[in-house]
Parts: C-alpha cells; structure tokens; sequence
C-alpha cells in the first residue's frame, strides 16, 4: 500500500512524504530515500525505485526537502524563493526530522525500528552526513554521491558574494534558478566540520555501498574514490557501473528501467539484504 503524508517540520516548513509499502513498516527494516540537488522524490526513477524495493519487502520512504523548489504540483518547481533559500546543513536538519518521524511513529502507529539511507548525488552526501544520526540504522547505501559541498571556483565564489547570488539554468525546465549567499555561506562556516563528507565517512561504524557510473560527468567517479577511500573496507564497498553516468540512463520524465540503473537496483538491494 502507498501513503503520502505531509510532515510539518520544527521551523514550520512543510515536507511532501510519499511512503511506499507501507503495510511492512511494522515487520522489515525501511529506507529513507534522499533526492538530490533539483531533484525531488517523483523525479524519474523515484517511484519506479520505491516499488521495486517495496514488492521486494522492504517499505521506502521518499520526501521533498522542505527547499528543494517543489510545493504542491508533485514535478514543477513553483517555489523558487524557497529553492534560492535553502542550505545544507537545513537539509541535514530535515533528513535527521524525518528520520525522527519515521522512529516516532508518524508515518505507522508501529514500526520496525531499524532502516537505511539511501542518496542520489547531493542526497548521497547528505545521508553520509546523517549516518550517525541514530543507533538504528542498518547501512547507507549511495549512487552517484558528491564527496564534497565545497563545489564553486574562487572566481565564482567572488561573483557569488557580490551579487548576492549565483544563478543556474534548469535545462530540463529551461527555468533560470538562483541560489542565495546564505548557502556559500553555510558552506564556507562548516565545509571543515558538521559538513565535512569526508570526515563524517570516516567516522561511521555501520556498512557502506558507494554506487557509481564510470562515466559521470556531474559528480566524477573520482568522488566515490575519495569516499571509499576513508571507509572502512572490511564492512564497505564501492561498484563502479561502466558506460553509464550521473542518473544511470534514466531521465524525467520516466521512461523505464534501463540496464544500468537495474544493476544499481540490484546492487543495492542485495547489500541491504545483507544487512538484514
């Protein structure tokens, strides 16, 4: 069974959960999913990946951040005063909420208590951050993850402040996108502490997968490298997709699965699987 939810956060935002499966949050482990940067959770492969892993039993949990420039029309970003507002560290805020949500009981009066993370991209850095968030998480599994918030020039840093913002074309909605200072700002403050991918990688006792396309040109396999790198790789492990890159062939509209987001798919499921 499918549910949506709207879950009001502590700063009065508003966040859109779909939760599919939800009939098994009392009996199996669920996975929390984390959109990206100008993602959200019906782009593409969202629903197809939260029905495959709920027919294969385990119940997934996807939202919107509260910023991400999404409102009330599932797929158009209608809010782009709230997309150029939001930060990372209120992304890391509103995953630990849900996470909270999820082990409180908001979205089924009772839960198995146990779950994973799972990120596309932006998402996957995000949920590296969050991994220590709670006890009860099983694993973290990643695609495409960024290894790093710190992702601007010098150049564009100083064009950035002077203007107060820093601008972007949406090439799939041709919709000019701005992002506020607050988010360099939120950078430059903790890329060395509570936004430290990296450090936060290396500190997690729970298992890791690290998902990647060899070929991405958005987030550089090098990345997953980086992460890797700083794992702990008796309990981790990184899987390189050949001749695929950032969304594994899948575009937005859906289309359908190709072959390389099929092997993500599996790949991951066989990790948590694992892990249960």
């Amino acid at each position: 069974m499918n549910k949506d939810f709207v879950f009001p956060t502590r700063e009065s935002a508003r966040i859109h959960v779909s939760v599919s499966g939800l009939e098994l949050l009392a009996d199996l482990p669920a996975i929390i999913f984390v959109h990206g940067f100008k993602g959200f959770k019906d782009w593409g492969f969202g629903p197809y990946l939260a029905q495959y892993f709920a027919d294969s039993g385990l119940p997934v949990i996807r939202f919107n951040f509260s910023h991400n420039g999404i409102g009330d029309t599932p797929d158009e970003f209608t809010e782009l005063e709230k997309f150029a507002g939001n930060t990372f560290s209120l992304e890391v805020n509103e995953l630990g909420q849900i996470i909270d949500a999820y082990l409180s009981g908001f979205f089924a009066e009772k839960v198995f208590g146990k779950f994973f993370l799972l990120g596309h991209s932006r998402g996957g850095g995000i949920a590296l951050l969050s991994s220590n968030h709670s006890t009860h998480i099983l694993g973290t599994a990643t695609w495409a993850a960024i290894s790093t918030v710190d992702r601007w020039s010098e150049r564009q840093k100083k064009e950035w402040q002077r203007l107060g913002y820093i601008e972007m074309l949406n090439t799939r909605t041709q919709q000019k996108m701005r992002l506020n200072s607050q988010l360099l700002e939120d950078v430059e403050l903790h890329k060395d502490n509570s936004l430290n991918i990296l450090k936060a990688a290396a500190g997690l006792k729970t298992p890791v997968l690290l998902v990647h396309g060899e070929l991405d040109m958005v987030v550089p396999i090098a990345e997953a490298w980086s992460i890797y790198g700083v794992l702990d790789g008796s309990i981790s492990r990184l899987e390189a997709i050949p001749r695929t890159g950032h969304t594994f062939d899948i575009v937005h509209p859906f289309e359908k699965c190709s072959f390389s987001f099929n092997i993500a798919l599996q790949k991951t499921l066989d990790f948590f699987t694992e892990q249960i």
